[in-house]
């Protein structure tokens, strides 16, 4: 089989709606965005997310995706243990820490089940992997070029709150694909940044997000647990 041609499988399966990490059941505080009537429509949906992906905590996570790939491709296991810690330290809210770290159990498990040799790799990220470590650890692991990684990681995360949107506005899904083609764009260009990110540059503006998470915390009525 190709080479590319594998590597693009392997990105479709890993980024995948159908993986079964229970990404679905999350919302990354949307659910609270829209009932105090800041996320309304399509519109204000769309402008979440791409200034989400330009200045959002979400670079960091895909940051974070390069930085265990590059820590696998050289072997280097401690730098996968810190930039593990690095990254559950860095969650704004117990809410997004806990739905990293069960997405990443869950993503762990079945990579575990599939590539057995990892194990080595997953006893030295130690406690509670986040999922964009696991993440970064499969793409490698399957050949995925790096820019491909990321590029799926973000179109995931961007499929999946596109779908809360729907659920929670309520949005047709002409009107989630459309959202999702228009934000094409802003996802290549927050890929190409979030490649060249120094160590020193790994920041972003995030408060809204911590707001409406932890405020989520204690929503009256919730159909997602973020």
């Amino acid at each position: 089989m190709d080479v590319e041609q594998l590597s693009i499988l392997n990105l479709l399966q890993l980024a995948s709606p159908a993986l079964p990490v229970g990404a679905y059941s999350y919302s990354e505080g949307i659910e609270t965005l829209v009932e105090w009537g800041a996320i309304a429509d399509a519109k204000s949906l769309q402008h979440w997310l791409e200034r989400e992906l330009h200045f959002g905590a979400i670079r960091i996570e895909a940051a974070m995706v390069v930085r265990a790939y590059n820590a696998v491709a050289v072997g280097n296991l401690t730098d996968l243990n810190y930039w593990n810690s690095w990254l559950s330290a860095a969650r704004e809210t117990e809410e997004l820490r806990n739905s990293s770290w069960q997405m990443g159990r869950s993503l762990v498990r079945l990579l575990l089940e599939l590539e057995p040799q990892l194990e080595s790799i997953f006893n030295a990220v130690g406690h509670s992997a986040n999922y964009a470590i696991a993440f970064g650890v499969a793409a490698h692991c399957w050949q995925i070029p790096q820019d491909a990684a990321v590029l799926g990681y973000l179109h995931s995360w961007a499929t999946n709150l596109v779908t809360a949107g729907i659920k929670l506005i309520p949005l047709g899904q002409t009107a989630g694909q459309q959202i999702l083609i228009n934000l094409q764009a802003h996802i290549v260009d927050a890929t190409a940044k979030i490649l060249v990110l120094t160590d020193d540059e790994l920041s972003s503006c995030s408060w809204g997000l911590s707001l409406a998470s932890m405020a989520h915390e204690t929503q009256y009525t919730r159909l997602f647990r973020s």
